[in-house]
């Protein structure tokens, strides 16, 4: 599996028109394909709405777009995998101070 792991900010556009930043946490390949998991980086983390996001990465005419994850069984697999990933190197950084 392949994992990257750190902050980094990204503009992107849904359906709509609508712009969004978001904070990418990280990203691995799962089954195959890659996914990043993202947090709202400009909402409240009070607000109800506020959460991970999973993308999967796909790569059109040599562009990396990222798609939502429609499939509620594949969107459970590679959050649980992303909670393992992100709580781990949060473990291996607590150990390391």
């Amino acid at each position: 599996m392949d994992e990257d792991l750190g902050s980094s900010f990204i503009t992107i556009e849904d359906e709509d028109g609508n712009e969004f930043e978001l904070e990418q946490l990280a990203t691995m390949e799962y089954n195959g394909q890659e996914y990043s998991a993202f947090l709202p980086a400009d909402m409240d983390e009070d607000d109800p709405d506020y959460g991970y996001i999973i993308l999967r990465i796909e790569e059109e005419n040599g562009e990396e777009l990222f798609c939502s994850v429609d499939d509620e069984e594949e969107l459970v697999a590679v959050y649980d995998r992303f909670m393992e990933l992100l709580f781990d190197e949060e473990t291996d950084e607590d150990t390391e101070e």
